[in-house]
């Protein structure tokens, strides 16, 4: 009576797919458990707890002020590309994902640079009129404007998915209802697509708080700040890890949201059969108000701040040795994490049929600044560098490109999972008929459909890790710059300009991923 689910758990046991899933779920889980444990311990630094509490209602106000303008910011471009038809609308369609390219710290070297107080813009403005701009980049609505301008593309891609997927007919029975275009928005495409909208504001919030080039450079104090400064200025691993608890439960409580945000909702695309949308002209005023709503979104987020970088080249003398270094640093462990990852999230992938919890866990990993995961990952470094004491430059890059896998395993494991569900129950029947086991149906079957979108994962994490700051900063060895290092090093001494240059070197490497990337979503359907 008991023989047949010994057997049974014994095949689980043995499969070499929930065996490497459950390898990959690991590399998430032990940064997080570290997290847990590292918080446990009693050496702390002296920070006051309304210190943490400050750090904590900030990193939430702006949490809530850049989810909001994201969320309405995005959700208007994508409907105005997605349904009208307006000058610009076919490279707006494109662009306005661009910002993606561009890191959030770029954005407020740009910004802090061309509207300080001292700045040419502002001392030009009272001058003239003796009256001067009401903003101030260096405050925490400042960076809640830098930031909703760098991160509004994951909704507006996001949302401009969902309304391609959309069919016509809902559509058009709204407007046979007397609805207008805000009133189908509303009324009709907003709640269907509000699967996506959940994602894309969830993906907005996320990066937000786990910024910390841009916040800790316009001197806003968040979690994510406090995390970094715990660690480097007061040497103290238990009160970084303190800093993170916080980041770490909202992780938690924003995946769960986005879970709840999509729970018994699917796009209506994939229930009735599918029509594309005919774009709508608009009127003579409305049309160039929306490819001016447009092109402010593009200027926001790339063209004035990237294009002040660019000015202000001529007035530096760039150190073209360390910059090429770096180049060669950021490449290479750009390109090595993304294939790490990628191998993980393609484990993960294939056994998350057997594992479901293994991809739950990689998505809390995502949830997760990437400054916990490398607090997390402190604790075991440490034994491994006692150990063997003379490996430390090899262990903390070892141990980098963990990090980076750890925290962006999850973006590499959507659309690998959106590959593999095109590999239907009778294609890895028929590779069973002929002999082939479990592993050996994933190689020939499963692999090389999903070849694909492993190619668009790997370009996802090599752009986010080209952009990464606070992680690499806690756990790279000791002159180790990435582009985004040297960046944050310049901006500390307050030398714009030469902060620029690497900034720019790294939007120069991650737009062409980003465009192609965009393509892909544009082909996502037939008609898009």
């Amino acid at each position: 009576m008991t023989a047949a689910p010994a057997r049974g758990l014994s095949r689980v046991r043995l499969s070499p797919i929930a065996g490497l899933a459950a390898c990959a779920a690991l590399v998430v889980a032990l940064p997080l458990a570290g997290v847990v444990l590292a918080a446990l311990g009693t050496e702390t630094a002296d920070i006051a707890g309304r210190d943490v509490a400050r750090y904590a209602i900030t990193s939430a106000w702006l949490a809530l002020l850049v989810g909001t303008a994201t969320a309405v910011v995005g959700t208007i471009a994508a409907w105005l590309v997605v349904m009208y038809r307006f000058p610009g609308r076919g490279l707006f369609a494109w662009a306005l994902a661009l910002p993606l390219a561009a890191p959030a710290f770029a954005l407020a070297y740009g910004y802090a640079d061309l509207l300080d107080v001292a700045g040419p813009l502002r001392t030009a403005l009272r001058g003239a009129t003796g009256q001067d701009l009401p903003f101030e980049p260096r405050s925490i609505g400042g960076a809640a404007f830098i930031l909703s301008a760098a991160f509004y593309p994951y909704v507006y891609l996001a949302m401009r998915a969902a309304f391609i997927n959309q069919s016509a007919g809902a559509l058009e029975a709204a407007r046979m209802l007397g609805c207008g275009g805000l009133g189908a928005l509303r009324r009709v495409a907003l709640p269907m697509a509000r699967p996506a909208l959940a994602a894309g504001v969830a993906l907005a919030v996320m990066e937000t708080l786990a910024d910390y080039g841009a916040v800790q450079f316009l001197s806003v104090q968040t979690l994510t700040t406090g995390v970094v400064r715990a660690w480097s200025v007061y040497g103290s691993t238990v009160s970084a890890a303190r800093f993170a608890l916080p980041l770490l439960l909202a992780a938690a409580l924003l995946l769960w949201l986005e879970r709840a945000g999509r729970k018994g909702r699917t796009h209506e695309g994939g229930k009735a059969r599918w029509r594309a949308i005919d774009s709508q002209p608009l009127g003579p005023v409305q049309r160039w108000a929306a490819s001016a709503f447009c092109l402010f979104l593009l200027a926001a987020g790339l063209l004035v701040p990237i294009g002040w970088l660019i000015w202000n080249l001529g007035q530096t003398s760039p150190d073209w040795p360390r910059l090429a270094g770096a180049m060669r640093t950021s490449l290479s462990l750009g390109a090595a994490g993304a294939l790490v990852t990628v191998a993980l999230a393609t484990m993960l992938a294939l056994g998350t049929r057997n594992l479901p919890l293994a991809g739950r866990i990689a998505s809390l990993g995502y949830a997760t600044p990437g400054a916990v995961m490398a607090i997390g990952l402190l604790a075991p470094a440490g034994v491994i560098w006692t150990i063997a004491p003379g490996s430390g430059a090899a262990i903390a890059v070892t141990l980098l490109i963990l990090a980076y896998a750890a925290r962006l395993m999850a973006a590499a494991l959507e659309p690998i999972d959106a590959g593999l569900a095109r590999v239907t129950p009778s294609m890895r029947h028929a590779a069973r008929t002929l002999g082939r086991g479990e592993t050996g149906a994933a190689l020939a079957v499963d692999l090389p459909v999903a070849r694909g979108t492993m190619l668009t994962a790997g370009l996802i994490v090599f752009v986010d890790i080209l952009k990464e700051l606070p992680a690499t900063l806690i756990l790279r060895p000791f002159d180790f710059d990435t582009l985004a290092v040297i960046a944050n090093n310049y901006a500390l001494d307050e030398r714009l300009g030469q902060a620029g240059l690497p900034s720019l070197l790294i939007v120069l490497l991650a737009t062409p991923a980003v465009i192609w990337l965009t393509g892909r979503v544009a082909r996502a359907r037939p008609g898009a």
